[in-house]
């Protein structure tokens, strides 16, 4: 391009110095052809005047027209008298005129004189024949470099074009050489010279493409491993295992055997509510800490975190019989956390061998049932779950009868302690209780998970029998120990809430001990209450009438209007522990819980906050008007 742009300006200037020469030579071809018409044409008309005789001056006009035919004669005496006078000259092209006048070639009128006739002739020599020759040979000398200049005018778009196809040829397959491997050279050495601009602009591209590329890449592998990455453990997920056990062992291509266990954080829930998330996130980092450190003495071991509660682990060739040790040794590791920690339990582990070609839901279901299986024995316990076992049974069902036959010893041989964990008034003015906490025991009197054994109960149909009798026996405690005279908080669950059997009994027993259960506020769930809103205020009119009162827990995690708890009219709303987490840095709860607080003060509802875990959280809560606290910072749960 740049050498075709270079030819085209020099053909241009060449084409203009060849008509500046060519019509410098035409003007002085030109200046001598007038100079020589005025000779010649002055010889020839001296010669006639000496010849001329008499004063037959209309002849000597035939004479010199015929002779010469001057454009302009004009004859005349010596006293200025004009024997003849005429003019021809015919009008000239202003072009003819500018080329002259640039040339200095002048026409003007020549002069003779004869004093022998006493004459005096001017003339002007005719030009016409010289200057349309002049004229022809000036186009002729200005069409031809015209020619020359304007034929690579014509044939430089041809040989562009080409040049641009080939080029575009080149590119377009160097670009596809980069999509099929950006690592590959992209030939743009075979570029045309003139496109030097071009060949470096695609190296440029190419070398910053597969700088991009390999970060791209790089940040694909990033994501792809965070896809497959617990955020909390760093363990690889639930989604990295089942891509494991398809891809190693579903199909029958490579036989291969172990044992798989599940290792299940039966406290997290808990702690999540009484002590904060951020509690939990970091009992479950020592849970998997523990995890890997045993499971790192077997080859080829694999640790995976299913879900927020639930390890999954991998021995490959390890036999049930070796698979004990490894239990043992896990449980021995969780007894000395919960040493630390103040626990009920850490976890409990359930494991089961497996076979290339089981079914992965299959293997799951009897891993779940093992750790119910573990769940009936002491804290931090483990169960292996033999496939025969299994078979008899079928999945889940010897977990769900031992969970039973635990659940009717509890209920039948009352094998349940009492905790308190006080709710502290934020004023003088403010009225707040003590809320009751259970912990349900083995026959060994080892401390069963609160949280699975509630889950269990209802699971079973035995909720309601468990919470009548956590209701009898905290009325037999405050009675026999006399402590009549203080509020204390007892947990209901939604099932009974809505139960009329239920409801019935309590209220018969309730009134069987009137002066008792003025003292006594049942806390129930928000999301419980909001099952039947017919049962629900049915429940906590006949609450009211026995002289109790009624909180409504984990207020806040569902989207409740205030029309709802002005019609059923409870006494306290407590507040979930996710509004209370960080309040004095979390400018968004402190609006919603002011919001809330000043809401239910209008309605003359009382508002507490749970799992109050620092003295900024406390002070920032008491600033809102908060009417009581709850947590760890407050008060740890303690012998009733």
């Amino acid at each position: 391009m740049k050498m075709l742009r270079t030819l085209f300006i020099a053909q241009l200037l060449c084409a203009l110095l060849l008509i500046a020469v060519v019509l410098s030579a035409l003007i002085m071809t030109e200046k001598q052809s007038v100079k020589q018409s005025y000779d010649s044409q002055k010889n020839t008309i001296s010669h006639l005047l000496k010849n001329f005789v008499g004063d037959d001056y209309k002849n000597l006009v035939q004479q010199i027209r015929s002779s010469v035919n001057p454009q302009m004669l004009e004859i005349s005496k010596a006293d200025g008298s004009v024997v003849h006078e005429h003019n021809n000259a015919t009008a000239r092209s202003a072009l003819l005129d500018t080329i002259q006048e640039l040339g200095g070639i002048e026409q003007q009128p020549a002069l003779l004189k004869s004093d022998e006739h006493d004459l005096q002739i001017k003339f002007t020599p005719n030009f016409d024949q010289s200057n349309a020759t002049f004229m022809q040979a000036f186009w002729l000398m200005l069409i031809a470099p015209l020619l020359l200049f304007l034929l690579p005018a014509i044939m430089g778009p041809v040989l562009i074009g080409g040049m641009l196809k080939k080029a575009n040829h080149t590119i377009s397959q160097a670009i596809e050489r980069f999509m099929r491997d950006p690592a590959a050279d992209l030939h743009v050495q075979e570029l045309p010279a003139d496109f030097h601009d071009v060949t470096q602009s695609l190296n440029t591209f190419a070398s910053f493409s597969q700088k991009q590329f390999n970060e791209m890449a790089q940040t694909a592998k990033q994501v792809t491993e965070d896809a497959f990455k617990d955020g909390v453990t760093g363990l690889p997920n639930r989604n990295r295992f089942v891509q494991y056990y398809e891809d190693h062992l579903r199909d029958g291509s490579q036989v291969d055997f172990g044992v798989f266990a599940i290792t299940r954080c039966t406290e997290l829930q808990n702690i999540n509510q009484s002590r904060g998330y951020h509690e939990g996130d970091k009992y479950v980092q020592a849970v998997a800490e523990l995890v890997q450190k045993v499971a790192a003495t077997y080859r080829d071991n694999k640790v995976y975190r299913l879900n927020s509660s639930d390890f999954g682990i991998m021995l490959p060739r390890v036999t049930p019989k070796e698979s004990e040790n490894f239990a043992m040794q896990l449980q021995s590791k969780f007894n000395e956390y919960q040493k630390l920690t103040e626990l009920d339990s850490v976890a409990y582990t359930g494991l089961v061998s497996y076979e290339t070609g089981k079914a992965l839901g299959e293997l799951l279901a009897i891993a779940d049932t093992s750790i119910s299986l573990a769940q009936t024995k002491q804290p931090n316990a483990w169960h292996i779950q033999k496939e025969s076992a299994a078979g008899e049974v079928g999945v889940g069902g010897y977990g769900n009868q031992n969970w039973r036959n635990v659940i009717d010893d509890v209920l039948a041989n009352n094998r349940i302690s009492l905790l308190v964990q006080t709710v502290q008034p934020a004023n003088r003015s403010s009225k707040t209780y003590s809320e009751i906490l259970v912990r349900f025991k083995t026959v060994e009197n080892q401390i069963l998970p609160t949280a699975s054994f509630l889950a269990m109960a209802e699971k079973l149909d035995k909720i309601i029998a468990v919470d009548r009798l956590i209701i009898e026996t905290a009325l037999t405690t405050i009675k026999n120990r006399n402590i009549q005279d203080q509020y204390f908080g007892l947990n209901l669950s939604p099932r009974c809430v809505h139960d009329d059997q239920f409801v019935i009994w309590l209220e018969r027993r309730l009134l069987k001990d009137a002066s008792i259960a003025s003292k006594l506020v049942f806390e129930v769930t928000e999301f419980g209450l909001q099952q039947n809103l017919k049962t629900s205020k049915r429940f906590i009119d006949m609450v009211h009438r026995c002289g109790a009162r009624l909180t409504v827990e984990k207020f806040g995690v569902g989207i409740t209007s205030f029309k709802f708890f002005r019609d059923l009219k409870p006494d306290f709303v407590k507040m979930d522990g996710s509004y209370t987490r960080h309040i004095d840095e979390d400018k968004n709860n402190q609006y919603f819980m002011r919001l809330m607080i000043d809401l239910a003060h209008r309605i003359g509802v009382g508002v507490l906050a749970e799992s109050v875990e620092s003295q900024e959280e406390k002070h920032m809560l008491e600033s809102l008007f908060i009417d009581g606290t709850q947590g760890y910072y407050i008060g740890k749960p303690a012998a009733m």
